[in-house]
């Protein structure tokens, strides 16, 4: 498997850590998103969109971190499953986790934070405003998800989730533990969010997520 990804995107860093999980040796490619990079000929060649996170495996191409991710779930379904076993649990999880992926990310990603300063001609701080008040917003709606999840267990007898969706990582919390480092990157106040905080400590308990976080990727620069 080879894997041409960039150290801070958060699409890349989801798969990083399900390639992590699932214990899957994979050649790391890097391609440099923030200085264009993933425009140029040598990646243009190899991706259609010309986006990270590609895997290259078994002589094809796939991209687009969700679709990788189930993809590899599905390879390897014997190795921790990303989603639950049960329909109901496998669209909650897939709810939760297009709440990061679909709802926060596109909004904050580096072309739209480039557009806003280069093409729009808005500020360094402005833009930093941009990116906090729509993480933050995205985050309060996922901390009610999750409480509303836990509720339901407890309905039924159950204990709350240690993580996003019970005692084991799913997609959930490959979409969220990036959010996360992001937002921290960007001085979002992460407070008055505790299920959130609680399993995105859970996951960092795992080497598979410590591993797969941006300070240990090759590329990685100041």
């Amino acid at each position: 498997m080879k894997l041409y990804n960039y150290f801070r995107s958060s699409a890349s860093f989801r798969v990083r850590i399900a390639l992590n999980l699932k214990g899957l040796a994979y050649d790391y490619v890097p391609v440099h998103i923030a200085k264009g990079e993933h425009k140029k000929e040598a990646f243009a060649a190899v991706s259609a969109d010309t986006l990270v996170p590609l895997l290259e495996v078994d002589g094809q191409r796939l991209s687009q971190s969700m679709a990788i991710i189930e993809y590899l779930d599905e390879r390897f379904p014997e190795t921790p499953p990303m989603l639950p076993s049960d329909a109901l649990g496998r669209a909650q999880v897939r709810a939760l986790a297009q709440s990061i992926a679909c709802e926060i990310h596109p909004l904050n990603n580096l072309r739209i934070l480039k557009y806003l300063v280069k093409v729009l001609q808005v500020e360094e701080e402005v833009k930093n405003i941009w990116y906090r008040h729509w993480v933050r917003e995205g985050l309060e709606s996922f901390e009610r998800q999750l409480q509303a999840l836990d509720a339901a267990r407890a309905k039924v007898g159950l204990a709350p989730s240690v993580y996003c969706y019970g005692n084991t990582p799913t997609l959930a919390d490959l979409c969220l533990v990036p959010q996360i480092f992001n937002a921290q990157r960007f001085k979002t106040k992460l407070d008055g969010l505790p299920r959130t905080l609680a399993a995105f400590e859970t996951c960092m308990a795992l080497d598979a997520f410590v591993q797969a976080q941006p300070s240990h990727c090759p590329d990685n620069e100041p």
